[in-house]
């Protein structure tokens, strides 16, 4: 089973096609015809079920699909530090949910590559199940996540709580003194879920049931644009609204009569790393 093979096998289940296949690959179609049915003949089953149009994955399609994808990110990441020995005294793969990044840790990691030039960082932006996945398959060596992780040969610990607050665009000059809970429901809400069950799952409960959002998105950066210069409003972490609040291009609404939950996120690292870890982000 050769890298070329899972690599062919990845750009077919991306692209369901074998000719737009073989144009990313720059190869013939035959080559990406013959290197599938290696791979199928070496696994004993049937990664797609095949039609005049396109192909489709089959259920063994899907489960290989997660292997070969973690088997090439592996190895690509492993080559990457081989070759790279001798230009970086140490090597750090860091996982984050998006608004952890864009909250606590963007700058800190650019002040420590400055500081550190011979220390080789990348970074990975996903979700929390993802994030501790990658770092349970030796794909990642620290993750910040909004759930822990207690299992041995892993350090596990709160990072950060932050505050949820509504927001809304700075020239919006409703509720200017605060909102109840009741009022909220009657506004052009957009919704985030922040891959976060219970915090999600707070909010939806102040909306009536089976409420339809303006706008639900999993990632809470991706929903300012839609709060500029618009009567809408949506909750996020304190330290990633206060950007844009100092700079007045959203405010802050008080809450009247409820209160949100705090949001807490993690720092999950392997052991071996932990003091490294330490000196960067603890």
């Amino acid at each position: 089973m050769d890298l070329d093979g899972l690599r062919t096998f990845l750009v077919l289940a991306n692209t369901k096609n074998y000719t737009r296949a073989a144009s990313q690959l720059f190869v013939a179609q035959s080559t990406v015809t013959n290197r599938i049915a290696e791979l199928e003949r070496e696994l004993g089953v049937s990664l797609f079920d095949r039609t005049n149009r396109k192909v489709e994955l089959t259920q063994e399609g899907e489960k290989f699909r997660i292997y070969a994808g973690n088997v090439l990110e592996l190895t690509e990441s492993s080559f990457a530090e081989i070759t790279s020995a001798k230009r970086f005294d140490s090597h750090l793969r860091i996982g984050s949910a998006d608004s952890i990044y864009e909250g606590h840790l963007a700058e800190r990691i650019l002040r420590y590559r400055q500081e550190h030039p011979r220390v080789s960082l990348r970074i990975s932006i996903g979700v929390t199940s993802h994030l501790l996945d990658q770092l349970q398959s030796d794909m990642l060596d620290v993750v910040f996540t909004y759930l822990p992780l207690i299992k041995s040969g892993y350090h596990s610990e709160l990072y950060k709580k932050d505050a949820l607050v509504l927001v809304t665009d700075a020239g919006n000059e409703q509720y200017k003194e605060g909102i109840t809970e009741q009022q909220l429901t009657g506004v052009n809400y957009l919704m985030c879920n922040f891959a976060l069950q219970e915090v999600g799952q707070y909010i939806r409960k102040l909306f009536p049931r089976f409420h339809q959002f303006e706008l639900e998105i999993d990632d809470c950066m991706k929903i300012v644009p839609f709060l500029l210069h618009q009567d809408t409003y949506t909750f996020l972490p304190r330290d990633m609204a206060e950007p844009y609040t100092v700079r007045g291009e959203l405010r802050e609404i008080p809450l009247l009569d409820f209160r949100t939950p705090v949001i807490n996120s993690y720092i999950i690292c392997k052991k071996s790393v932990e003091k490294m870890c330490r000196g960067i982000f603890m």
